[in-house]
């Protein structure tokens, strides 16, 4: 890999590097983040998210800024803030696309230099945790932010799976990833571990489950937790959006936070996922506290 010179300045203020890693695609990795950042920050802590996934970016959607636009300031671009207080910001190439159909076509080099500007031209500011979601894979953008970070320092990397064997599988190659490239594994998430009934919350696993706990075994690497499929957790990311939209309707602008007339933040703390990511939340926290970067 190619020398940097030494750590970005815009990563000089954050005290945390968190990436949501995952060898394979539709296993969860954006609902994992999204749920990590609204569960650090109920923890009292300052959050960004940065979206490298660079031809799939769903993380607008997810905290409902598909309307918004990133900002040009004098020391770089300024990342999207989702509600006044400002304790939670994104960034993602989804800001910079016309439309959510658009494609991304690029090949590797372009990426690259995407992921480099992502890095080091966005002024982040002071935040106790940065998260990073990547692709599926082990591919060029993996490879460019493994240099980019290189003299940052990460804390280390979250494994998302699924409880099936084909899921687990490709996750062992993202575990050998880390260990090539220096990324500590902070530990493993088991997404759509069971089905939670809207009507009597009983988690029927339909998918079968344990198969992210015996892999984190196998590795000797921290089990962090199961996460059930919540369609209340879906219907909340879609309300999110409607109610967006519909404030944007009304001011005849096409430009309005999620926070104004629904914060995510709060709504979240009525879902039943939130008790499971918390306890999650707490052993990423302790797992980064005496790391110093």
């Amino acid at each position: 890999m190619a020398t940097t010179s030494g750590p970005p300045s815009s990563l000089s203020q954050i005290r945390h590097i968190v990436l949501v890693l995952s060898g394979k695609g539709g296993v969860g990795k954006s609902s994992i983040t999204t749920q990590l950042a609204l569960s650090l920050v109920q923890l009292g802590h300052s959050v960004g998210v940065l979206d490298i996934d660079l031809t799939g970016p769903s993380l607008p959607r997810m905290f409902g800024l598909e309307s918004k636009k990133i900002h040009q300031s004098s020391q770089g671009w300024v990342p999207v803030y989702t509600d006044a207080s400002k304790r939670l910001c994104v960034m993602s190439i989804g800001f910079l696309l016309k439309d959510r159909g658009d494609s991304v076509v690029w090949r590797g080099p372009k990426k690259s230099a995407m992921i480099r500007q992502f890095v080091r031209d966005v002024v982040w500011g002071q935040l106790d945790y940065l998260l990073i979601d990547t692709p599926p894979g082990t591919s060029d953008e993996h490879i460019s932010i493994a240099e980019q970070l290189r003299d940052a320092k990460p804390d280390g990397a979250v494994l998302v799976t699924t409880p099936q064997a084909v899921a687990t599988a490709d996750v062992r190659k993202e575990l050998s990833f880390c260990r090539k490239v220096g990324f500590d594994v902070l530990g493993v998430i088991e997404n759509m571990s069971g089905f939670l009934c809207p009507h009597c919350a009983e988690c029927s696993h339909i998918f079968s489950n344990g198969g992210g706990e015996e892999l984190a075994k196998q590795y000797d690497v921290p089990f962090l937790g199961a996460v059930p499929i919540d369609p209340q957790f879906v219907l909340l990311i879609e309300e999110q959006h409607a109610a967006t939209s519909a404030e944007a309707v009304m001011d005849g602008k096409g430009e309005v936070a999620s926070g104004q007339g629904f914060s995510l933040i709060e709504k979240y703390k009525e879902c039943k996922l939130c008790p499971i990511l918390a306890k999650i939340t707490e052993q990423v926290v302790a797992a980064t506290k005496d790391k110093i970067r």
